[in-house]
């Protein structure tokens, strides 16, 4: 007996956005105030329903375009959360995708207006459905990635010290690190350019500025924390 696609359930296809921000030496993630039911007043992460002739890419860069005003934001999937009954109120298969952002280029009043608020990743509050399941999921995605890629140079303004990479790297594993053995590490990679500048504002001293030059890196492929 011959069926057709509209014969079957359908499944309402949906996408989440874990965004990660460096604010202040700590990792955080940007969470939305729910004005809406269901789930009314709780935080969330950012989503929505993919269009019926919207690609997945497509679907994860409007949402976040939506909230921050951002476009050409570093963006990868994660993974897909298909539990039969992960929303109580509709079958939704909901695929996530990380951003690395950077707080000084979002816009403020796109923030506010989606009631948005950064929380370190160590203090979530209470978060709908499985969203803290999936935050947890990028996070560990994120763990593995940046030993291998340089992607955290996504999260850094253009001109960063070192104590900055190593506050970074130290959020993100949530751990200390033993900061010689990790200028040992970069002291390896040419493609972290010294700058004759110091940034003032952590010491009388000061910390020397350093920028990520990509052309360098694309001819060493050499990247290893």
């Amino acid at each position: 007996m011959d069926r057709t696609y509209k014969d079957i359930q359908q499944i309402t296809l949906a996408v989440d956005c874990i965004i990660f921000g460096f604010n202040d030496n700590r990792l955080e993630v940007l969470l939305v105030h729910r004005g809406f039911e269901p789930e009314k007043d709780r935080w969330s992460l950012m989503g929505g329903f993919v269009g019926n002739h919207e690609d997945l890419d497509d679907a994860a860069n409007r949402i976040l375009k939506d909230l921050s005003g951002l476009e050409d934001v570093y963006m990868e999937q994660v993974r897909t959360f298909g539990k039969a009954k992960r929303d109580p109120y509709e079958r939704v298969v909901s695929t996530t995708y990380s951003a690395l952002i950077l707080k000084e280029k979002y816009n403020k009043e796109l923030i506010e207006e989606y009631r948005a608020k950064w929380f370190p990743i160590d203090e979530l509050p209470d978060l709908i459905f499985d969203h803290k399941e999936m935050v947890e999921s990028a996070i560990r995605r994120l763990q593995r990635r940046v030993r291998t890629f340089p992607i955290v140079f996504n999260l850094l303004p253009e001109k960063f010290t070192l104590p900055q990479l190593q506050k970074l790297y130290e959020g993100i594993f949530q751990e200390e690190m033993d900061k010689r053995n990790f200028r040992k590490k970069l002291a390896t990679m040419d493609f972290l350019v010294k700058l004759n500048e110091k940034d003032m504002s952590e010491s009388k001293k000061g910390a020397f500025l350093y920028r990520f030059d990509e052309k360098k890196y694309a001819k060493s492929k050499n990247f290893t924390i």
